[in-house]
């Protein structure tokens, strides 16, 4: 299979840190958004709304979006629970990520360090700020109950919320006010098969 993404992007960082983890043999096609590379027609022929990361599978069919993907590639391990309810736990945080989370953090973190914070943009970067603490503090509070976010074992549930939390600090985000999310980074990254960004 083939994974097209830009591995600075946490969607795609997530993707990739699944398959180190469940050791899933693939070709990573890195995908520049900068010069447009998502917008070109062979790539739109691909995935018509133009976003990575993008899994091309051996039969040459496509998915997209990356917690489709995560759910796809880690579908026949616990990674997506042992039970319809941790299944349903895992999904909430997903769609968590995608709506509450990642919209502020992973905005924030694209107006500074992919833009240098160009002088148009930093009211919208300033404003991403207090959406981007309230969804922290949701995490936080979790990780205060338990290790992972369903429970005592690391899940794609993590995997979806670690790939733009554990650099958010690059969107302005002190991550020294959650204590509980800063021990949560440290147990993944002590996971054997851990991989940073690279």
């Amino acid at each position: 299979m083939k994974i097209y993404g830009d591995i600075q992007s946490g969607n795609c960082y997530k993707v990739k840190l699944l398959t180190s983890l469940l050791d899933i043999e693939h070709e990573w096609i890195e995908v520049d958004i900068l010069a447009n590379e998502t917008q070109t027609e062979s790539f739109l022929k691909m995935n018509p709304n133009g976003k990575i990361p993008l899994l091309e599978l051996d039969d040459g069919m496509y998915i997209s979006e990356s917690n489709a993907i995560l759910n796809y590639l880690a579908s026949e391990s616990t990674l997506v629970g042992t039970c319809r309810f941790s299944t349903a736990k895992i999904l909430q945080w997903q769609f968590f990520e995608q709506y509450s989370h990642e919209p502020f953090i992973a905005v924030a973190r694209f107006i500074s360090k992919y833009l240098g914070l160009p002088e148009d943009r930093k009211s919208e970067y300033h404003d991403k700020q207090v959406g981007g603490h309230k969804a922290l503090k949701v995490m936080e509070e979790q990780l205060q109950l338990t290790p992972y976010l369903v429970g005592s074992e690391i899940t794609i549930a993590d995997i979806s919320l670690y790939g733009y939390t554990h650099v958010a600090h690059e969107g302005g985000f002190d991550l020294s006010e959650y204590p509980s999310i800063l021990k949560w980074i440290e147990r993944i990254q002590s996971h054997p098969k851990y991989i940073g960004m690279e």
